[in-house]
């Protein structure tokens, strides 16, 4: 019989509403864009076409802000904190309030702004507002997410 894994994760109770949890730093290379056009199957000349994309108003190409979404969830996971404890991810809005760029380096700034308990034993729901954050302190991409996370109780 195999042992099962153990929750390192934050449970419900220990989020701290208003505290900044931070990732560690990635930064967006030519490899990701063209991988995420190639699995996303979009290859919007404003991603893939320099040409194309210096006459348009970044003055350069620009990375899918999906990507920019996604790569939040990585640096999300890479920081432990969800780890073994997430139940499931129940909805989230995106804005894009800046253009990520190839060669931004990221970090994630996380900040729970609801805990509430489930009437259910075990479980609860946390809100959180997640940003992607450049290294000029730019935020290129802003979600408030709700998530079904383990309890204690």
């Amino acid at each position: 019989m195999y042992a099962q894994h153990e929750a390192q994760g934050l449970y419900l109770e220990d989020y701290v509403i208003g505290k900044e949890y931070v990732s560690q730093s990635r930064t967006i290379t030519e490899a990701d864009v063209v991988n995420f056009a190639g699995l996303s199957g979009d290859f919007n000349p404003l991603h893939m076409d320099e040409t194309f994309a210096k006459q348009g108003i970044f003055g350069t190409r620009i990375a899918h802000g999906a990507l920019g979404f996604i790569i939040s969830t990585g640096l999300s996971n890479m920081m432990g904190i969800a780890e073994g404890t997430t139940i499931a991810f129940l909805e989230c809005t995106v804005k894009y309030p800046a253009p990520l760029k190839i060669g931004d380096t990221v970090r994630v700034v996380l900040v729970p702004t609801e805990v509430k308990h489930s009437s259910k034993p075990g479980k609860g729901i946390l809100k959180q507002n997640v940003k992607l954050v450049n290294q000029d302190d730019v935020c290129v991409m802003e979600s408030d997410q709700t998530l079904m996370i383990k309890a204690r109780e």
